[in-house]
Order: C-alpha cells, then structure tokens, then sequence
C-alpha cells in the first residue's frame, strides 16, 4: 500500500487564547507540516469565515479549510454551538472538525463526536507534547486522509 503525495492544506483553528494560536502556528512550523493555517478567536468568527461574512467576504484571501481545530470554550458562542450549526449546515458538514480542548469531561467528549466532530483531543501541557501532536495530524489528514473538496 502506497501513501499519497503529502500537499498543502487549509487549517481553521478557532481558539479565543492567543498563546495558544501562537504556539500552535510555532508548533506546526516546528513539524514541519505542509499548510496553511487561519485563525479565528470564536464561534461566531469560525461561522463568517466558513460562510464568508463581513471581514471574511473575500473567498480567495479567505479559502474553505480542508480541517478545523476547534476549542471548546470560547467567548459569544463556544465550540460546541458552533460545531452543531456547522454541522448542521449542508455547504459546511462535510469540513472535518478537530475538537483541541483542555476540556477532559466525558460529556464534553460523547457531545463533541455526537454533533459529528471527527476527533477528540486534549491540548498537550507543553511545547513539545503539541508539536509531536501537530506532526501526527499532519501526518495522518495531509498524508492519509482523502479530504473532501468544496
């Protein structure tokens, strides 16, 4: 069995925390990942960008994302309300979601993949643990996965 050609991807990563987007973007830099990441700080930002909406319109600057990286708790509408009206958005439900929360509650865990997210993962404590974590998405959705196109 032959893997596929490792390309370019999307990546919408929706974290109200700064640090964390920071160290996320250093983290996949430092993997080595082959990508294009976008960050928005909340629900409802994650929904105009994915329906380009207000500073979103522009499409070209702004493409659909191959994968989210969704936080669970964020300001105006959490991850979990923005993951039920994506998924509940036929132009939308399709993107896979990766919920990347400090959350380690089981209901957190059993909501997340019932609204339909694809994984479920707690946020490593250190730099390292995330960059291991960005290599091994990397790995698996560039290299492994058939992702939908728009």
């Amino acid at each position: 069995m032959t893997r596929k050609q490792a390309q370019s991807i999307n990546i919408l990563m929706a974290d109200d925390d700064e640090d964390d987007r920071l160290l996320t973007v250093d983290a996949l830099k430092e993997s080595r990942v082959l990508n294009t990441l976008f960050c928005v700080e909340d629900g409802v930002e994650l929904l105009e960008f994915l329906r380009h909406e207000g500073k979103y319109a522009d499409a070209e600057k702004y493409p659909r994302p191959s994968l989210i990286l969704l936080d669970l708790n964020m300001p105006r509408k959490d991850g979990r309300e923005a993951l039920q009206e994506l998924k509940n958005d036929p132009k939308l439900r399709s993107i896979p979601v990766v919920i990347l929360t400090t959350s380690k509650e089981e209901e957190d865990m059993l909501r997340g993949y019932d609204l339909g997210c694809a994984s479920y993962i707690t946020k490593p404590v250190n730099f390292e643990g995330l960059v291991d974590l960005m290599r091994a998405l990397g790995r698996y959705w560039i290299e492994f996965v058939e992702l939908p196109h728009e």
